[in-house]
C-alpha cells in the first residue's frame, strides 16, 4: 500500500473502532433505565477484551499459516511479533483494522442477554468468542480457509461473497445471539410486561454513529482508496437509506405509525444486508436489497413473542435475518463490475446463489455449536445470570455499583 492507502485504512480503523461506543447508545438507549449502564459496558467491556484477545492471537488464528483450512497458526504473528519485528507498519494497521472488526462482532450479541447476564461472565465469553468462533470463522472467509475463493468447498467459477462481514460478522454474531438468549431463559417478566426503551434520543444517535462508522467499515474492506472503496460507500448509503424507507413502511401499514425507534432500526437493517454485498451489486441492486432489508427484520423483530425466545435487542431480528438477506440477495444481483459473477437475476446462473447459501449454513452451524460449547462451560463454572433479586432491582446497581439516573428530591 502507499501512503495515501494507508492513511485510509487508519481512518477506517477509526471509524469502524467509534461503531462500538455507537452501539452502546443504540443498545443502551433501547434498555430499561435500570440496566442502561450495563448495556454500555458491554459494549466497552466488547473493546477491551476483544482486542486484547486478537492482539495475542485472534489476528493469527484469522489469517495467519493455513491449518488444513480450518484456522491460522495462533503461533503465525503471536502478539504481533513477527510484524513488530519486521517494521511492517502495513501488517500493523491491518491487524488493527482486523481488530475493530472482531470487537464489533462480539459486542453486537449483547444486545440478546440484556438484564440479566453477569458481567464477569460477558467478559469470559466475549474474550473466548473472539478467539474460537470470530477468528477462525474471519479464516475460513477472509483468511484462504474452507470458505475462501479456491477452497476445498468452491470452485473457481462459484464461491462465496462477503466484502464486510455478512457472514463473518452477522450472521455469526446473529446466531451467537440466539444461542446465548435460550441459554440464559426469558427476563422476569417478559412478554407480560411492556420492556420499552427508556431513552429514544439516545437510540437515534447511536444509529447516526454506527451509519458514519460503517463507512470505514464498508469502504475502508476495499484496503485502498479506489474505486471498489467509492461503489461500497455508494452503496452503504443507498441500501441504508433504502431500508430505512421499508421499516417506516412496514410499520406504517401493520401499526399506523411510523417510528423513530424503527428509522434507527431501519439504519442498522440496511447496513447489515449491505455489508457482504459492498461491492458485489449496482445501486439498483443496493436499494433492492435495503428495501427488503427493512421489510423483511421490522417482521422479523416480532417472532421472539411467538416462539418465546428473548431476544432483548433484536440481534436475531436485524443481524440475523438482515445478515442472511443480504448474504443470499448477492446470488440475485450480484454484477461483475466490482464484483465476482452475476447473480441469477443480472444474467448468471444458479451456482452463486447456492455458494451464498452454503457459506451462510456452514456459519451457521459452527457458530450455533461452538457458542452453545463456550456459553454452557461458563454456565456450570462462574455462572451466567444474575439473581432475580438483582435482575428485579436493577444490574446496574449490582454489577457496578451504579446507576444512570438520580431520582428527582
Amino acid at each position: 500500500m502507499d501512503s495515501g492507502n494507508i492513511a485510509w485504512l487508519l481512518t477506517s480503523a477509526s471509524l469502524v473502532l467509534l461503531m462500538t461506543p455507537g452501539l452502546a447508545f443504540f443498545y443502551g438507549g433501547m434498555s430499561r433505565g435500570k440496566s442502561v449502564l450495563n448495556m454500555m459496558m458491554m459494549s466497552f467491556g466488547a473493546m477491551a477484551v476483544g482486542a486484547v484477545a486478537w492482539v495475542i492471537a485472534g489476528n493469527s488464528i484469522s489469517v495467519g499459516d493455513s491449518i488444513g483450512g480450518l484456522f491460522g497458526n495462533p503461533g503465525s504473528d503471536f502478539m504481533l511479533n513477527s510484524s513488530w519485528v519486521a517494521g511492517d507498519g502495513e501488517a500493523l494497521i491491518a491487524t488493527g483494522f482486523g481488530a475493530t472488526f472482531a470487537i464489533i462482532t462480539v459486542a453486537l450479541i449483547s444486545g440478546s442477554v440484556a438484564d440479566r447476564m453477569k458481567f464477569s461472565a460477558w467478559m469470559a465469553f466475549a474474550f473466548v468468542w473472539v478467539l474460537l468462533v470470530y477468528s477462525p470463522v474471519s479464516h475460513w472467509v477472509w483468511g484462504g480457509g474452507i470458505l475462501s475463493d479456491g477452497g476445498p468447498i468452491f470452485n473457481e467459477d462459484w464461491f462465496a461473497q462477503d466484502f464486510a462481514g455478512g457472514t463473518v460478522v452477522h450472521i455469526n454474531a446473529g446466531v451467537a445471539g440466539l444461542v446465548m438468549a435460550l441459554l440464559l431463559g426469558v427476563r422476569k417478566g417478559f412478554g407480560k410486561e411492556p420492556m420499552r426503551p427508556h431513552n429514544l434520543p439516545l437510540v437515534m444517535i447511536g444509529a447516526a454513529l454506527l451509519w458514519f462508522g460503517w463507512f470505514g467499515f464498508n469502504a475502508g474492506s476495499a484496503f485502498a482508496a479506489d474505486d471498489s472503496a467509492a461503489a461500497a460507500w455508494v452503496n452503504t448509503t443507498t441500501a441504508t437509506a433504502a431500508a430505512i424507507l421499508g421499516w417506516l413502511l412496514t410499520e406504517k401499514i401493520r401499526d399506523g405509525k411510523a417510528t423513530s425507534l424503527g428509522a434507527a432500526s431501519g439504519v442498522v437493517a440496511g447496513l447489515v444486508a449491505i455489508t457482504p454485498a459492498a461491492v458485489a451489486v449496482d445501486p439498483w441492486g443496493a436499494l433492492l436489497i435495503g428495501v427488503f432489508a427493512g421489510v423483511f427484520s421490522a417482521l422479523a423483530v416480532g417472532l421472539k413473542f411467538k416462539f418465546g425466545y428473548d431476544d432483548s435487542l433484536d440481534v436475531v431480528g436485524v443481524h440475523l435475518v438482515a445478515g442472511l438477506w443480504g448474504t443470499v440477495a448477492i446470488g440475485l444481483f450480484g454484477t461483475t463490475t466490482f464484483g465476482s459473477w452475476d447473480g441469477l437475476f443480472t444474467g448468471g446462473g444458479l451456482g452463486g446463489l447456492w455458494a451464498q447459501i452454503v457459506a451462510a449454513a456452514v456459519v451457521i452451524v459452527y457458530s450455533a455449536i461452538a457458542t452453545l460449547i463456550i456459553g454452557l462451560v461458563i454456565k456450570y463454572t462462574i455462572g451466567l445470570r444474575v439473581s432475580e433479586e438483582v435482575e428485579i432491582s436493577g444490574i446496574d446497581l449490582a454489577e457496578h455499583g451504579e446507576t444512570a439516573y438520580e431520582e428527582a428530591k
